[in-house]
């Protein structure tokens, strides 16, 4: 730790999101094998720490390295944390050597968040900071990180967190099929609304946040107050009074980016949001086309049903 403290510290404002969120309305279509995350299974932050590219330098891995002389292409965390899934071994995952060692992959090793010391529940002393990479490779209370060959063979990297297509069930999953998942998919969430509410005037704020994987962007969000049938786009920003534009440097590439519109309701509302990234990718528009059994990845218009007039409570 003496000598990760001595290495110059990155501040990196990044999203971790569960590849889980909002798993708990893919489960209405199907049901799933999972927490039952609703739209909160995510949270963001400015972490402080080494960067491991800077890390792996002083062990001889020169910056932008792909592959060692010894074969090595993956760097793998393993933390203190023991878990039934490896048998009471300890929870592990890798990225690839080549993004654990570009400078502008931004991934720390990390020992503060938010301008303080880690607390306990977030990772102390030390954690892995992957951004805009699903939150379970981002490993918490690290053990030991090490230079391997192939992709980490732990439970949450081979028979878990994989993207499966709607025909694959228990009865016929083959796990070795798929890669693990690493970057999310654009995704945003109506924050300013529960499902189902009830408002007393017509005229609303609809707001919430938009994220997507890989340091990309957010291009556009778009909100309907009639399911879809017509839509308004939405302001954005990152901080307030300043104008956010995706992918330029005053913006934060791997954090969220919060949405906000005014609207005229009327009485029964399906307010539904969707967003688009700077690479053009858009969310889907329904769940059940990308239904998976462990429930990953619903990136699925958001909707919220809001009536306007009394509540019955």
């Amino acid at each position: 730790m003496a000598i990760i403290r001595k290495l110059p510290k990155y501040e990196v404002t990044a999203t971790l999101q569960c590849a889980g969120n909002r798993r708990t309305a893919m489960s209405k279509t199907k049901t799933v094998k999972g927490v039952g995350w609703d739209v909160s299974a995510i949270g963001n932050a400015t972490w402080g720490g080494a960067k491991l590219s800077d890390v792996l330098e002083l062990v001889g891995i020169p910056k932008l390295t792909s592959v060692t002389s010894s074969g090595g292409k993956h760097v793998e965390f393993v933390s203190v944390d023991m878990c039934k899934e490896e048998k009471g071994g300890p929870y592990k995952a890798s990225i690839p050597l080549n993004q654990a060692t570009n400078p502008e992959a931004d991934v720390l090793l990390a020992y503060e968040m938010n301008g303080e010391p880690l607390n306990r529940d977030h990772g102390y002393p030390l954690r892995g900071i992957v951004p805009g990479v699903i939150g379970a490779r981002s490993v918490k209370w690290l053990d030991s990180i090490n230079i391997i060959a192939e992709e980490c063979q732990g439970f949450f990297m081979q028979k878990d967190y994989k993207m499966f297509p709607p025909t694959v069930d228990w009865d016929n999953i083959n796990w070795s099929t798929r890669r693990p998942q690493m970057d999310f998919p654009v995704q945003s969430v109506i924050c300013s609304f529960e499902d189902v509410d009830v408002v007393k005037q017509r005229k609303v704020t609809i707001s919430g946040y938009a994220v997507s994987g890989g340091g990309r962007g957010i291009e556009r969000v778009d909100v309907s107050v009639d399911g879809g049938q017509t839509w308004i786009e939405a302001s954005r920003y990152q901080k307030a009074d300043v104008p956010y534009i995706g992918d330029d440097k005053s913006s934060d590439k791997w954090a969220w980016v919060f949405f906000r519109a005014e609207a005229e309701i009327p009485r029964n509302a399906e307010i539904v949001a969707k967003a688009v990234d700077t690479a053009a990718n858009v969310q889907p528009e329904n769940v059940k086309d990308i239904w998976n059994l462990r429930g990953i990845l619903n990136t699925s218009w958001h909707r919220v049903q809001v009536r306007v007039g009394h509540s019955n409570l």
